[in-house]
């Protein structure tokens, strides 16, 4: 499948390393202008040299939103459109599973704020250019924590996906007139970024058989897998599909 994105305008989130890099990357690739962010400027670096003439990067908090509605005005005049949203950014921000009782309001809310009312913060900022052009893709990347539980015990982290993954199915609808899909990618385990590996390493041999014993295809993914998956659902092709939710965990 030929997948023509040259001469787009593209924003991802979290770009900074792992899948956001990745998917950055494969758009770049294909001739898309990618506009990049992160809170991680160093690494933005790398991933602009990856991007190279068609790439931009800027430091952006996502969870604030006047700096969300800024960055997303100066592509759009800088370009004169917006033709898809990669809402990438999110996480666990270091947090590990703790009893209910002892997790903190600052802890709830800071994994709440990156991983769904940024999404939201992002969706609201791109909206009025796609509606002006009447078409647009808008991907959020969820999580397997969403659709079941987190493997981390993190319940903010397994309540925020699932709300951006009821936030997908809302935006589908309340869009769609327009010719805006909005769709969801649940990734299952890979080893993305120094945090997913050290979750790896902490499994041990025994977890980390189980694990791939939980898996159809009996291995890890690659962020390459999640921004072939984003390719397609922002792709022409993906045209009457919204509001769902594609897992690409290689099978359960």
């Amino acid at each position: 499948m030929n997948i023509d994105v040259r001469g787009q305008t593209v924003l991802v989130t979290g770009a900074a390393h792992g899948f956001g890099r990745a998917i950055a990357a494969a758009f770049a690739t294909r001739g898309a202008r990618v506009f990049a962010c992160d809170v991680v400027e160093r690494e933005l670096g790398e991933t602009l040299q990856l991007l190279g003439e068609h790439g931009d990067v800027a430091k952006v908090d996502v969870t604030n939103r006047v700096e969300v509605e800024a960055w997303v005005q100066s592509a759009w005049a800088r370009t004169g459109r917006i033709d898809v949203l990669v809402n990438n950014a999110g996480g666990v921000l270091g947090q590990v599973g703790q009893p209910l009782e002892q997790v903190s309001v600052e802890e709830w809310q800071a994994i709440v704020s990156v991983n769904q009312s940024a999404a939201f913060w992002t969706a609201q900022a791109v909206s009025p250019a796609m509606k002006e052009a009447r078409s647009g893709r808008i991907i959020n990347i969820s999580s397997g924590a969403g659709l079941g539980i987190s493997k981390t015990g993190i319940q903010a982290y397994a309540s925020a996906k699932a709300g951006q993954i009821g936030l997908t199915r809302q935006l589908a609808h309340e869009l769609g007139p327009w010719g805006i899909t909005v769709n969801n990618v649940a990734p299952g385990f890979v080893l993305s970024n120094p945090a997913t590996e050290r979750q790896w390493e902490a499994l041990g041999p025994d977890g980390q058989q189980q694990l791939l014993d939980g898996i159809a295809l009996k291995h890890l993914g690659t962020p390459a897998d999640i921004a072939h998956a984003v390719l397609f659902l922002a792709s022409e092709q993906a045209s009457w599909i919204s509001g769902v939710v594609l897992p690409v965990d290689g099978g359960k």
